[in-house]
């Protein structure tokens, strides 16, 4: 008889609960560890953010659904993970021990790398649905009294086609409330081209994306690294092949979204064999710690290394395919 324990409940997470409560054995109990009661689908973040959605309209209420399966549920953040111990202590105090675990809690938003971004700066995003609201209050702010618009992804961020998304989303809402010309669009990418999307492209996304992005005249910056942003301001530098700076600019703006860096999550960062310099987990091509063979992990916490040098840190996305993918 075993306890398994999935931590997280995100894309992953939630698919991995169902794929192992399947796999049960007679006697074994599964026990899912979340920080909040409710899922939202992520990849509907960017429609919130221009207000095509309301945040009910992508949230399910965990507990019922886990209910109905008889998987245990608990709403309660992890404090840290002791794995020699084989527990997780929760921040209300209780702790949950198990005998398998996998960490599927995705990545921390780690804003405070760069001065002046996020929410409690002067960006806005998508990586959440309480940023997406707050970035709708914004974005309809901004149209009373439009002014540039910058959107991207920032070094150290690893998953880039949201941004991509949400700059032709906010093009089209532009058109649609007749004030798109009086918007200068920029996209500003750590990647070394545009369609890179940490995965040195995909097919001829490079083409594809540089050629929409002309027709619909927005302009971009790649290998470029986020110095600091200050209230309408976004100073920027372009980095040259050797890591040297090229130039720097500072990009005037009324309206930006840019994706952050990733790391991972508090609770399970620094703990030797387990997690890489970033907090990442380390897994083989069983999605198994080496270290702690009991622990698995799969989605945006996983220890991916890059596809290759860049001027400017790329990290590699873990989009919803690939973390199906892991689960499977």
């Amino acid at each position: 008889m075993a306890h398994i324990v999935v931590l997280g409940a995100g894309l992953g997470g939630t698919i991995m609960a169902y794929e192992m409560k399947e796999q049960l054995g007679r006697g074994d109990t599964l026990t899912v560890i979340t920080k909040e009661p409710t899922y939202h689908f992520v990849p509907s973040n960017p429609w919130v953010a221009v207000n095509w959605r309301k945040q009910e309209d992508i949230e399910v209420d965990l507990a019922p659904i886990f209910a109905k399966k008889g998987i245990n549920f608990k709403a309660v953040a992890a404090r840290k993970l002791d794995p020699e111990a084989r527990r997780i202590d929760l921040e209300d105090g209780s702790s949950v021990d198990y005998d398998y675990l996998i960490i599927a809690t995705g990545p921390e938003l780690a804003f405070d790398e760069i001065e002046g971004l996020g929410p409690q700066g002067h960006t806005q995003s998508v990586c959440h649905v309480e940023h997406a609201k707050v970035a709708g209050k914004a974005f309809e702010d901004f149209c009373k009294n439009p002014a540039p618009v910058v959107i991207g992804a920032v070094q150290g961020a690893s998953c880039f086609g949201p941004a991509y998304e949400f700059m032709f989303i906010v093009e089209t809402e532009l058109r649609r409330r007749k004030i798109r010309d009086r918007v200068p669009m920029t996209f500003v990418t750590a990647e070394p081209y545009i369609g890179h999307l940490g995965l040195d492209g995909v097919g001829d996304t490079k083409g594809l994306l540089e050629s929409e992005m002309r027709n619909h005249h927005i302009k971009w910056m790649t290998s470029s690294r986020v110095k600091k942003v200050e209230a309408g301001v976004m100073t920027v530098e372009e980095i040259n092949e050797d890591g040297s700076v090229k130039a720097t600019k500072e990009l005037p703006f009324g309206f930006s979204m840019m994706l952050p860096p990733f790391r991972g999550v508090a609770a399970i960062r620094g703990i030797d064999g387990l997690t890489n310099p970033r907090g990442f987990v380390i897994v083989d091509k069983h999605q198994r710690n080496p270290k702690y063979p009991e622990i698995f992990a799969i989605g945006v916490c996983v220890a991916i290394p890059p596809m290759g040098p860049t001027p400017v840190p790329c990290g590699v996305p873990k989009t919803g395919f690939m973390i199906e993918s892991m689960v499977t």
